[in-house]
């Protein structure tokens, strides 16, 4: 029977959350995942077709390091549980005036593709983005993204060891105007603005150093066979080796605290499940809200939930194509981005939206045949912003713009096939459907996004809602930061208190109710 300060409960088999129970089970401790949803994956979803599983969330995966490292920390490889394939051209980019530019993982590729789009001048641009992009990276991604907890000080010693390091951040100007004195072609300008909306911001609010996400995707991106909910799964799988339980349909109600600390974590069919630490993956403004509690209620700041990020309209189906060749990844730029974020801004869905479209069947050049799966995202306003979009108009807007590309689709798809901010409010609470946690606007967002450690003793968090922020890399890194902080703070415990009660309810006699997993294919 383990000790309570070994018993562990994650709520939310999320990615940090499974990050975090694979490396809590494998350093020993008695590990329970517990999620209301069917299947592991949190956002990282998936709907089903006549093709199969189409993926409702996340479609890109990149930094493949953060991956290859969690696996073989745990004493295994990532090759060995998803089969991955690099993705030769990183995304294909559509405008209304009927031009077209591909992206490539090969850097030389797509410079000479800039250079025969929009001429030498641009191509030079482009390169001096890139370096930027990757100084900034290189210079931010110890300090910040794998810092389990960011200093301002820290950060400064650094930008001040990197002659230089300032100007490239531009901590004054927005991504949009850093990228309107760098390109004159304003379709370069919105192409790389996007790059905002991977962490759910607007490129007209984001600060400028976000544009070393493109230095991320340029590293390169990779196809998971079978679909990202592939790369959940086997998470799952390798947590349960290593001796953790996932329970599916499991509810979590409350964050039982007693003298100060977590106790326990009660299910809304009244099971009890005692616990010396919890991890929480979910949205932390699930917490700020009083949903886990009251005594969970002041465990973050309000500030490191508010304001929202974006949200977005997500169609997932499966269809037969006609029109332009398409890629893997896909993105059918609006003519006018203002006409896209200024409304997203006064919380009214875009009146000239962008479009994202995953070819999920066409990964690595393949050619599919028969019904294709498909996703499209159109970002949104997270909800309580504004008046909310009727399903209908939503799918008026969305195939009308794609039409006007020369792209349709047969069947197109019929509103059960949207999700909208709404219906993400209602598949993961109190997050009003934004789906990256705070909103990154602001000099300093990054600083206001809560760390793995909470206000309460025991409360642990993972997740896109935490440090180091959204997207699957990040939330998993997470995971890994929540997992160490347990393992240090249990440290410290057992000095302190040389002896711990044994016995009491194990986790495993408290499931009741919910269903184990215990098969590798759930």
């Amino acid at each position: 029977m383990s000790s309570a300060v070994d018993r562990v409960i994650v709520i939310g088999a999320g990615m940090g959350g499974l990050a975090a129970a694979m490396r809590l089970a494998h350093a020993g401790l008695d590990v329970t995942v517990i999620d209301r949803h069917a299947a592991p994956g949190g956002k990282m979803r998936t709907v089903d077709s006549v093709a199969g599983p189409v993926d409702a969330g996340p479609t890109v995966l990149t930094m493949r390091r953060v991956f290859d490292a969690l696996f073989d920390a745990v004493g295994t490889r990532l090759d060995d549980h998803v089969a991955l394939d690099s993705d030769p051209i990183l995304a294909r980019h559509w405008w209304p005036d009927g031009s077209r530019l591909d992206l490539f993982a090969d850097p030389e590729a797509s410079a000479a593709a800039v250079r025969d789009f929009a001429g030498p001048q641009a191509e030079a641009a482009f390169r001096g983005f890139s370096a930027t992009a990757a100084r900034l990276f290189e210079a931010f991604d110890a300090p910040m993204m794998r810092a389990a907890a960011p200093r301002v000080g820290r950060l400064a010693a650094q930008v001040l060891k990197t002659p230089g390091l300032i100007r490239h951040m531009a901590p004054h100007r927005t991504l949009a105007q850093t990228l309107a004195g760098r390109f004159e072609d304003p379709r370069l300008q919105q192409l790389f603005g996007r790059y905002a909306t991977y962490v759910g911001g607007s490129p007209f609010r984001s600060p400028a150093i976000l544009g070393l996400i493109w230095h991320a995707e340029a590293q390169g991106v990779w196809a998971v066979k079978g679909g990202m909910h592939r790369l959940a799964q086997a998470m799952a799988q390798v947590a349960e080796a290593n001796g953790a339980r996932l329970v599916f349909g499991a509810h979590a109600a409350r964050i039982e605290v007693q003298d100060g600390a977590v106790a326990a974590v009660h299910l809304a069919d009244g099971t009890r499940l005692p616990a010396g630490r919890v991890v929480f993956n979910g949205d932390p403004a699930a917490l700020a809200s009083g949903l886990l509690g009251a005594p969970a209620r002041s465990a973050v700041p309000r500030s490191a939930v508010i304001p929202r990020s974006l949200s977005a309209y997500v169609w997932s189906f499966a269809a037969r194509p006609q029109g332009p060749e398409l890629s893997h990844h896909n993105v059918f730029f609006g003519a006018n981005p203002r006409r896209e974020f200024d409304p997203i801004e006064a919380g009214h869905p875009p009146e000239d939206p962008t479009l994202y479209l995953c070819a999920q069947d066409r990964a690595a050049g393949a050619e599919p045949r028969g019904p294709e799966r498909f996703e499209i995202i159109m970002n949104g306003a997270p909800t309580g912003t504004g008046a909310p979009e009727e399903p209908e108009t939503c799918l008026t807007r969305t195939f009308e713009t794609l039409r006007r590309f020369g792209l349709s689709f047969d069947p197109q798809p019929r509103p059960e096939a949207l999700t909208t901010p709404a219906g993400f409010d209602r598949l993961f609470p109190a997050s009003q459907g934004s789906l990256y946690g705070r909103s990154p606007h602001g000099l300093m967002a990054a600083f206001k996004r809560p760390t793995a450690r909470t206000r309460l003793p025991g409360l642990y968090l993972a997740g896109g809602g935490a440090h180091p922020g959204a997207g699957v890399p990040m939330a998993t890194l997470s995971g890994t930061h929540a997992a160490a902080a347990i393992l240090t703070d249990r440290t410290s415990t057992s000095r302190s208190r040389r002896t711990a009660t044994p016995g009491g309810m194990s986790t495993g006699s408290a499931m009741t109710g919910p269903v184990r997993s215990r098969s590798s294919a759930s």
